[in-house]
């Protein structure tokens, strides 16, 4: 039996255990990469584990979310990654660089080779044919200190491609037509890998667009092959002896399987509120649009951007559209300045910003109140955009681009152009000047922390049973967001929890930190799907610190079950589903036997003692988990490791 792709990098890369389906391994980390607004946390439980130095092979700090310097705080938390970079050997990348995504494709992805990033959409790295997983920033700093990582062998989802895109359909589209076969957790549990003839249509930046939306399925990964694609992409950035032939064995054997016919795909969207909210742009034409947002890690490539200014070249983006564009990275900046193209865009009124996150994440351009708004980017979750009634509605960059012109969805055969062709530069832009490396002699170096930065909550040993208020009861499709906010009110303070601890579950309730303090602490019960989007372990630092003592729900999303283990949280599912209703906010509930229903010897019985009924849950985990729970959370388990 054939191999698939993803299982001959994770065999490459396997130091402990064996390649079968649902068996614990841990996997060698060639690659790390953190962001600002989770590097704070990163940095600071590496300090708490007492390295030296690093033990993978390349690591890069990016400060591309808290850009915006209205105060102290971002510069400080900057500062402080900067030297914490320095002193572990880690190449910092300072603001205005670029997005973490766009520029570790640039600049360092490799083929084969295993990244873990702590944001959500590090999978980007699949588009290069990397094993490139998100993961919650502990698990980030303890495979810088360690060189590996704890999982579980996943199933493989093949997506099989035939045929190419016809004029105007784009990579955006392709990842919209997965989301609605597949919806956001349909991919839970897998690692995506494409397949077929059609991939061989798609650039590395088209594959990296869908391996970085591939996060919004809730899969573990999504993964292209390495092919002449990629070669001529490593070529162009500089980097062709980073290139190795990479694919499937023709006879390998997936789990499951969809085949899309790419010649068939027209331009679609995602509405409001979620990025498998999937129709055709048909089904909206002719809807009025306030705000157009071009970037993110999903579309900022300078092949997306060049199909914008050549779109946009010589029009007037219309009187009623504020036209945002955020570029990738400061070389693709620079490579449009130097080809006129950045002329072509500010000529048809569009706002440049810096090369960053921006308002993807909540960082600036929040729409008016009411707005509609098209974004190229990857979630569209309410309130993220910072407008909690504005309606935000994922789109390619090539139809973002029409409707900023016409001021309405416009459909590109009533637009009358030709789809743009671009023609690519033999040779990238690649100036380091906005990296910093880090310096050969690093004795004595020490980090810097300003005084928004505190310290970040510890649990301690689980105790053998717990008690205490269900404090709230969400519904399905909980996300990270409404767990812990993030936006530019809130950006700032990514490192300071009990400042946050003010906004936990702010989306659903304004009064959750109340509830918690005068509960002394206690329980949270959600839907399916709980935890979905962002990778911030925020939401699970700051239910912890205001005495969460487990979530239980009937379905996880991956990363945020992770975080919450991390934590020394206990996260539980319902055997039961139908129990879920069953539970009011403020019954009081109790839990007996939790280290031996944690080690199998006895079954998790939820007391509901306000009710005056018992049911059945369940925790889902590996043995290594267990462990984690039992001594209060992964930083406790890996100094224990790490001492012995």
């Amino acid at each position: 039996m054939g191999k698939t792709l993803a299982y001959k990098i994770l065999e490459k890369n396997l130091q402990v255990g064996t390649l079968t389906q649902g068996e614990e391994l841990s996997i060698r980390v060639n690659q790390t990469l953190t962001q600002d607004s989770t590097g704070t946390m990163v940095y600071l439980q590496l300090e708490a584990m007492g390295i030296d130095s690093i033990k993978t092979d390349r690591s890069v700090a990016y400060i591309d979310h808290n850009t915006l310097q209205a105060g102290f705080e971002n510069a400080d938390d900057h500062l402080f990654i900067q030297t914490a970079a320095a002193k572990y050997g880690i190449v910092f990348s300072k603001p205005g660089n670029g997005i973490c995504h766009q520029l570790h494709l640039e600049r360092f992805g490799k083929p084969g080779e295993v990244l873990i990033g702590s944001d959500s959409h590090t999978p980007t790295g699949g588009g290069i044919g990397m094993i490139a997983i998100g993961s919650g920033g502990l698990d980030v700093a303890v495979a810088m200190a360690k060189g590996s990582y704890p999982m579980k062998a996943p199933k493989v989802y093949e997506i099989h491609l035939i045929g190419s895109l016809p004029p105007w359909s784009s990579a955006k589209d392709v990842i919209l037509e997965v989301l609605r076969n597949l919806s956001v957790k349909g991919g839970v549990g897998y690692i995506i890998e494409y397949t077929g003839e059609g991939v061989k249509s798609l650039s590395v930046t088209d594959r990296a667009t869908i391996t970085n939306m591939g996060a919004e399925l809730g899969a573990t990964t999504s993964i292209f092959p390495s092919d002449e694609q990629t070669l001529d992409f490593l070529t162009r950035q500089g980097r062709a002896g980073d290139y190795q032939p990479l694919a499937a064995d023709e006879d390998a054997v997936y789990d499951a399987r969809l085949e899309i016919d790419l010649s068939t795909l027209v331009p679609m969207v995602a509405k409001p509120h979620s990025p498998d909210a999937v129709a055709t742009l048909s089904e909206i034409a002719g809807m009025k649009v306030d705000q157009v947002a071009i970037g993110s890690c999903t579309n900022s490539s300078y092949t997306d951007l060049m199909k914008v200014a050549t779109i946009l070249k010589g029009k007037s983006v219309h009187p009623n559209v504020s036209l945002v564009i955020s570029p990738g990275s400061s070389n693709i900046l620079k490579m449009m300045s130097d080809n006129g193209a950045l002329g072509d865009l500010i000529a048809a009124g569009a706002r440049i910003l810096e090369a960053a996150c921006g308002p993807c994440i909540g960082m600036g351009q929040a729409p008016k109140s009411g707005a509609i708004s098209l974004r190229t980017f990857n979630r569209n979750f309410q309130g993220r955009c910072g407008t909690m009634d504005a309606d935000v509605y994922l789109v390619s960059p090539e139809m973002a681009a029409i409707a900023a012109i016409t001021g309405e969805v416009t459909l590109p055969a009533e637009y009358g152009m030709e789809a743009p062709a671009i023609v690519l530069p033999e040779t990238f832009a690649n100036f380091e000047n906005y990296l910093i490396y880090p310096p050969e002699d690093r004795s004595g170096l020490s980090v810097v922390m300003g005084p928004n930065i505190k310290p970040f909550p510890l649990s301690g040993d689980l105790p053998e049973s717990l008690s205490g208020s269900l404090l709230l009861k969400t519904g399905d499709n909980i996300t990270t967001d409404d767990i812990m906010p993030s936006n530019a009110k809130l950006l700032p303070f990514r490192s300071n929890i009990p400042e946050l601890s003010k906004y936990c579950f702010g989306t659903i309730i304004p009064d959750f930190k109340m509830r918690a303090e005068a509960a002394g602490g206690g329980f949270v019960i959600g839907g399916d799907n709980y935890g979905q989007g962002s990778s911030r372990e925020h939401a699970a630092l700051v239910p912890l610190y205001l005495g969460v003592k487990a979530v239980i729900v009937k379905s996880f999303a991956r990363i945020h079950k992770k975080n919450l283990i991390n934590s020394g949280i206990l996260p539980l599912v319902f055997v039961n589903p139908a129990d879920y209703d069953r539970f009011n906010e403020t019954d009081e509930l109790k839990f007996n036997a939790v280290h031996d229903a944690l080690d199998g010897k006895a079954s998790f019985d939820l007391v509901n003692e306000t009710q005056g009924f018992v049911c059945k849950v369940a925790f889902e985990g590996s043995t290594r988990d267990v462990e984690v729970l039992k001594i209060g959370g992964t930083l406790n388990f890996t100094k224990k490791e790490i001492l012995s």
